[in-house]
């Protein structure tokens, strides 16, 4: 399998406002997000960052999507620096993260067009792929009801298909299942094997053990900031659960 992201001993620090102090009840006004971390990712594979909530997984993948810079190390996607070119980065990758709002009054159908012009996909290629990708989840129906009248499953459906109206080769989802009800769950879950299938290279962030388990190659476990272990889920998984792996690591901390 091919390289294609290649994290290199990253760090990333933030200062801390007034008011997270308050809600982290600490005196520290710097957090260190991510510590020294670093993975590989190769094409025709899913691979998970495994964590609860606070451990680093969206600061991570935030730096690869080239939305905040690393303090410390590098980030190279198909050879290319998130650093120093970041533009060719973007134009490889597809990220969809809790962080994408999508305005109340537009409709799927005018988003998927706009971001279609952004990617400068052409017009007939962009209007097949929105045929496809809308059958696909369910959206047709609903292509010109305003987003702010659209169901939570819905809304995350069509940030899946804008995330990736330009067909990327690398996708990276932050909690794409997050939310979402068993049904529509499946859909993506779905989606991301048969992306998988195709070659992409696919980095997903969850808390969720049995997404892991069912969609992902390869995982990390990342604690603090750190990546505490990584490997295939099969190996991982051989002497037992995932769960109890994940937890084994959680009880060295404390």
């Amino acid at each position: 399998m091919k390289e294609t992201i290649k994290v290199e001993n990253i760090s990333k620090t933030f200062v801390l406002s007034k008011k997270q102090m308050k809600i982290d009840k600490t005196d520290i006004k710097k957090k260190v997000a991510v510590n020294d971390l670093s993975f590989t990712a190769y094409s025709g594979e899913i691979y998970g960052l495994l964590g609860p909530n606070g451990a680093g997984k969206t600061t991570t993948l935030r730096c690869i999507s080239t939305l905040i810079k690393p303090d410390k190390g590098d980030i190279f996607v198909n050879d290319h620096s998130v650093i120093k070119e970041a533009d060719q980065v973007r134009r490889k990758i597809g990220f969809l993260t809790s962080e994408l709002k999508l305005e109340d009054f537009f409709t799927p159908n005018y988003l998927f067009d706009f971001f279609a012009k952004l990617h400068d996909i052409p017009l007939d290629v962009a209007n097949k792929r929105k045929i496809e990708m809308f059958d696909k989840f369910g959206i047709t129906n609903f292509q010109e009801v305003k987003i702010a009248e659209l169901s939570t499953g819905m809304r995350q459906k069509v940030q899946i298909v804008i995330s990736i109206v330009h067909d990327p080769d690398i996708i990276i989802f932050d909690e794409p299942t997050n939310g979402l009800d068993v049904l529509t769950a499946k859909i993506v879950t779905d989606f991301l094997l048969e992306l998988k299938e195709t070659g992409k290279t696919i980095i997903v962030s969850t808390h969720i053990f049995s997404l892991v388990e069912k969609i992902c190659d390869r995982v990390g476990i990342i604690l603090d900031g750190k990546l505490r272990l990584t490997d295939t889920v099969k190996n991982l998984t051989k002497d037992q659960s995932l769960e109890d792996t994940f937890f084994d690591l959680v009880n060295q901390e404390v």
